[in-house]
């Protein structure tokens, strides 16, 4: 696939978002998507990503973790480099994307942010 199609591949893609998000004014996580500027494909790996990490909070969970920090630094590590991970937490918890996850995962922000500034 040539460079000028792949550029109108993601154009097209951002519209259908656009035309979302004007409809309903309730998406902050395609917002985002469109302002960093991610391509499907790059979208679909933040989706994996979020799968994945459910799952594994899921998995420890039931194994009885409270403690799940080491969540939050894969998630970090993992996710695409032109999303802000808290900004990308916040964004998926406006939309209810990942609920559980986002949870958890904020609230192990807000530890790490706390155990910075002491």
């Amino acid at each position: 696939m040539g460079e000028i199609e792949k550029r109108l591949k993601k154009i097209e893609y951002h519209q259908q978002l656009l035309l979302e998000m004007i409809q309903t004014q309730s998406f902050p996580a395609h917002r985002l998507i469109v302002k960093n500027d991610l391509s499907e494909e790059e979208v679909k790996e933040v989706f994996r990503l979020c799968e994945e990490l459910s799952l594994q909070f899921e998995q420890q969970k039931e194994e009885g973790f409270v403690y799940f920090n080491p969540l939050l630094t894969q998630f970090i590590n993992s996710l695409n480099h032109k999303l802000d991970p808290e900004e990308t937490i916040h964004a998926f918890l406006g939309q209810e994307m990942y609920v559980p996850l986002m949870e958890i995962l904020k609230k192990s922000l807000a530890i790490v942010k706390k155990q910075i500034k002491s």
